[in-house]
């Protein structure tokens, strides 16, 4: 008779951690990923910040909109022009956002000074008010570029 004998083997399973390269990729795309939602949080909260109305009961957006429909006609095609040349090197995702508060600016700028149509000078000034300083640079290099005086708006740029 053929005695055989059987041989139990147990296959355990052994439980490893990942490979370190792989939980360091996982951790660095986390803190990506908690940057960009800073950043974007960030820039949410300041379009938060304008939508609140202030003591008068209107918001910045909508003193904005404001002077942006009251100033509407006095516009014309060589002012929409030069503002589109001032607001040419703002990031294009930015642009429309910059033209549109630059924009009320300058109308109410115009407004209140009873003009009959929006000049450039009026253009001028409210790019200087309604940017940061930051901004500056650009224009004044801008003004030399198109041979305008600038002078005339130097009380304004050294606030």
């Amino acid at each position: 008779m053929l005695h055989t004998t059987v041989v139990h083997r147990t296959l355990t399973l052994t439980t490893s951690a990942p490979p370190s390269w792989f939980m360091n990729s996982i951790a660095f795309w986390g803190w990506i990923m908690l940057a960009l939602m800073c950043i974007g949080g960030f820039f949410m909260f300041r379009k938060f910040l304008k939508v609140l109305p202030k003591s008068d009961g209107k918001s910045k957006l909508d003193w904005q909109n404001y002077w942006v429909e009251k100033s509407r006609s006095l516009w014309t095609e060589d002012s929409k022009q030069f503002l589109d040349e001032l607001v040419r090197p703002v990031p294009g995702p930015f642009r429309d956002i910059a033209k549109h508060s630059i924009a009320a600016e300058i109308g109410k700028i115009a407004v209140e000074a009873r003009a009959k149509e929006v000049t450039r000078d009026h253009c001028i000034k409210g790019y200087i008010i309604a940017t940061p300083k930051r901004d500056y640079k650009f224009l004044i290099s801008f003004l030399h570029k198109k041979g305008i005086d600038y002078t005339p708006y130097q009380h304004l740029i050294n606030k």
